[in-house]
């Protein structure tokens, strides 16, 4: 227990329904709560996902007795009136295989929604966007990286350039996002900028 309530990371223990049993004093304090307070409220009250077919998917599996890890993109509003944004992760855990598992639940914030107008996003160089648009066509590093005569080790440089800009977690979100951004041109195949 002394060690659960060391964890930096919001986490929570629910049953097989979402319903929190035990919270961290670091997902307690994402409330403004103190610890025990949160007991009996379901995750889903708290946060909201993204996507509701996640969490339809995440209850199929849970149900089917899968074990595995399940990540769900879900905004809230924290502590103080703030929307945050992040990424909630929810493992079944039990002590046996026959057991009804619960749900470990991990939170990770990635960011916050302030009522000011967001700051502009920096643009993609040519570089930059020619490797999204190889991408986004499913070309792997090294293709990217014969496509527009770079190394592989250039192609991960720009790519890691471009998801600190971006604040991107991943391959996927970066090519999500250059099309959100119009970097790349929606509707077209194959992928251009």
């Amino acid at each position: 227990m002394n060690l659960f309530a060391r964890i930096p990371m919001p986490i929570a223990v629910c049953d097989a329904s979402g319903a929190i049993i035990l919270a961290n004093p670091a997902m307690t304090a994402e409330w403004g709560e103190t610890s025990g307070t949160l007991r009996g409220r379901n995750v889903l009250e708290l946060f909201r996902p993204d996507e509701e077919t996640q969490v339809l998917r995440i209850a199929e599996a849970v149900r089917l007795g899968r074990r595995s890890r399940y990540p769900v993109a879900v905004h809230w509003e924290a502590a103080g009136g703030t929307r945050r944004h992040g990424e909630l992760t929810a493992e079944p855990v039990s002590d046996t295989a026959d057991e009804v598992p619960g749900l470990l639940v991990l939170l990770r914030v990635l960011g916050e929604e302030h009522a000011l107008a967001p700051e502009p996003v920096e643009a993609a160089t040519p570089a930059e966007t020619r490797i999204l648009a190889l991408l986004a066509g499913g070309a792997t590093t090294a293709q990217a990286a014969r496509g527009t005569g770079l190394t592989t080790d250039g192609v991960t440089y720009h790519l890691r350039r471009l998801t600190e800009r971006w604040g991107a977690a991943n391959r996927t979100e970066l090519v999500a996002r250059a099309y959100a951004l119009g970097v790349l041109t929606p509707g077209v195949w194959p992928p251009v900028a």
